[in-house]
């Protein structure tokens, strides 16, 4: 739905207000015409049923008003003398049109100074639950919301159990595109496994149903700050098509709010032009600098002196372990189909000598073993590090040597997947990150790097016609786009999925920046009762300078000190009393 359609929507909307309330505004003492009047019938209405004016906001709050619509459809029946159970049910399950029952039907009385307290406990409670899920889901849409680090893409910087609260006020909150969806919850309902919202999306041409027409069109509230080159930034995933994460099923397009949530570093920005050189970043030909939290992790082939000892493999960590080294004879490398062989295994090159070459990777069947006449080799193994940890774990634990592992084989599965592009992940050639009113050439070599911001991000037609091609059924050989991108990549380089897998990351999928870990568990996906909290990382900032400084115990202090206040505030009054 674009902005003339919304309009339209809203207009809809008011006639079917004013056809439903006119009489009863007449009996409460105002004119007819007001409540035909947008915004202004609003606010009348208030008045009418005895409510404060700044709900009128919350009513044209997208999935605020969805929570609001019900309380205001009860509230005016109970300023009319509707105060029964049934009244409120007959209400909410006909979507308000009971009012207009009410309306034409009978003969009510204006209640004008009705008691706005709830006559029962039940009611009380009732009351206290619905403005608190909306106190909440106000809070959670936009302004700051928890999440949960559940991958090691971010390792070291962000551990797998950091949980974390999102501000979503730094770039400006992202207006909800889906109206109809369940308040405080992303794209699937808990306990039920189901959908949370109502849209679908046709795989083949990215159109949308019936239900998308209600979508609203992309907007975004006024932030304080742009993002900034190497920022840990929280976005839509581009690429979701799942609709469980770790669950086999078939895929899914979702509306772009509901897509899952993903937190990379925008290490490239709109304008900049990107490439990556044996795993390191470069920004316009320079080597990124990245902010001293960062630890960017790598494959590192491990030597040691005869075979890995568990204090060798303590020392490096097991979670890093990443793969085992294998050797094959120079012999074999000439037989037919050795390297496609080798190639289908994804197996790098780590060195070779007169005799053997050495790979990481596993040869896993013992025909092609045979085959090859692979051997494990004892002494090596491939694990998960960073520059420091390499240099410090050298010469200990009868490790010999750590050296850095650069994935070399192209293949076509990363961005763009196409043929005439293939590359790695450690090495891509320079690519432009366009930027919101910038103007490329593009022909039929460029066109797989801007193909799915043509077609699916920016909604245009595209068709190619030999050597020509036509958007929206024009000749283009130049495209202006129209909005802003970002790269986005893990610290941990050899373990992340992101913009290398599937490009671009439009600014319309920006949800906001991590600023805050409030807790820390490891061993998140293990069981709780392996659970343990890491105490040094509770209640510490996500950016700045230096090593994160865990403000826990401050916040205990202060909590100690409000509740030893409030104590001696109540006693005050007691003995005054």
């Amino acid at each position: 739905m674009n902005g003339t359609q919304w309009i339209i929507f809203i207009l809809i909307i008011q006639v079917i207000h004013f056809l439903g309330t006119w009489k009863l505004y007449v009996k409460a003492g105002r004119k007819a015409w007001e409540a035909a009047i947008p915004v202004y019938n609003a606010i009348v209405l208030m008045k009418i049923i005895n409510r404060p004016k700044w709900w009128v906001i919350l009513l044209f709050i997208p999935i605020i008003n969805l929570l609001m619509f019900p309380v205001v459809w009860v509230e005016t029946l109970r300023s009319f003398g509707k105060n029964s159970l049934i009244d409120t049910w007959l209400a909410i399950l006909t979507l308000g049109l009971y009012i207009y029952y009410v309306n034409y039907f009978t003969d009510v009385t204006y209640v004008e100074n009705r008691d706005l307290h709830p006559k029962t406990a039940l009611g009380e409670w009732v009351s206290s639950i619905v403005f608190a899920i909306v106190a909440a889901t106000l809070v959670h849409t936009y302004v700051i919301q928890p999440y949960v680090i559940p991958t090691s893409s971010l390792e070291k910087t962000l551990l797998v159990g950091d949980f974390l609260f999102v501000s979503k006020f730094h770039y400006g909150a992202r207006v909800p595109m889906t109206t109809i969806a369940a308040p405080m919850v992303h794209d699937t309902l808990p306990i039920l496994k189901t959908r949370s919202y109502v849209a679908d999306v046709d795989p083949a041409t990215y159109k949308t149903s019936f239900w998308n027409k209600l979508q609203l069109p992309y907007m975004r509230l006024p932030g304080f700050k742009n993002i900034k080159r190497n920022e840990i930034v929280v976005f839509s995933w581009p690429a979701d098509t799942v609709y469980q994460f770790f669950k086999q099923q078939e895929g899914v397009r979702k509306p772009i709010d509901k897509k899952s949530n993903y937190v990379k570093r925008a290490v490239g920005i709109p304008g900049d032009s990107l490439s990556i050189v044996d795993g390191y970043v470069h920004i316009n030909g320079k080597k990124t600098v990245l902010p001293y939290r960062a630890k960017p992790m790598f494959s590192h082939t491990v030597t040691v002196e005869q075979k890995f000892t568990n204090a060798a493999i303590d020392a490096l960590g097991r979670e890093n372990f990443a793969g085992n080294v294998v050797r094959i004879p120079n012999s074999s490398l000439k037989l037919e189909n050795a390297d496609q062989v080798i190639s289908a295994m994804h197996m790098e090159v780590i060195k070779t000598d007169s005799v053997y070459t050495y790979y990481s990777g596993n040869v896993s069947n013992n025909r092609v073993r045979d085959y090859l006449k692979s051997e494990d080799v004892s002494n090596m193994a491939i694990f998960n590090l960073t520059e420091e940890e390499a240099t410090n774990f050298t010469g200990k634990e009868g490790i010999v040597s750590i050296k850095k592992l650069a994935f070399t084989n192209k293949n076509t599965s990363l961005f763009p997947q196409d043929p005439a592009h293939p590359g790695t992940l450690d090495n891509m050639q320079s690519i432009y990150i366009p930027e919101q009113g910038k103007t490329v050439p593009i022909n039929i070599d460029a066109l797989p790097i801007y193909e799915k911001i043509i077609k699916e991000y920016e909604g245009n037609t595209l068709k190619v016609n030999g050597n020509q091609i036509l958007i929206n059924g024009e000749v283009a050989d130049t495209y202006t786009f129209k909005q802003d991108y970002y790269w986005m990549m893990g610290d941990n380089r050899h373990r992340s999925e992101d913009s290398r897998t599937w490009g671009y990351v439009p600014e319309d999928h920006i949800v906001g920046t991590p600023v805050f870990i409030w807790m820390s568990i490891d061993g998140i996906n293990d069981g709780m009762k392996n659970w343990k909290i890491r105490w040094d990382r509770v209640f510490t900032t996500v950016h700045g300078d230096g090593e994160p400084t865990s403000y826990f115990k401050y916040f205990i202090i202060a909590l100690a000190g409000w509740f030893v206040f409030d104590y001696f505030r109540k006693k005050k009054k007691t003995d005054e009393k």
